[in-house]
């Protein structure tokens, strides 16, 4: 594999990552009530929990895709081409 599609892959993934990252947390600011009534038919959630649960996974999924995308990719540049 060359470095440019290593790049391009690092700039793709962490793109679509962000954009997932985005929709998770526009879907819990402005569709929290949907949310909430399609999970506590699955599971029995109080509403500190489904609170807790959203924001815990927002912040480890941001914290992987930092730490496997976007840290590698500023690596990348910082480097340059070898």
């Amino acid at each position: 594999m060359s470095y440019e599609f290593i790049r391009h892959v690092l700039q793709y993934t962490t793109l679509i990552n962000y954009i997932i990252l985005i929709f998770w947390f526009l879907m819990f600011v402005f569709a929290r009530p949907f949310l909430k009534h399609i999970h506590t038919q699955w599971f029995n959630l109080s509403d500190s929990q489904f609170d807790t649960i959203n924001y815990a996974g927002i912040a480890i999924y941001k914290i992987l895709v930092i730490v496997f995308n976007l840290v590698p990719l500023l690596a990348l540049y910082i480097v340059g081409h070898p």
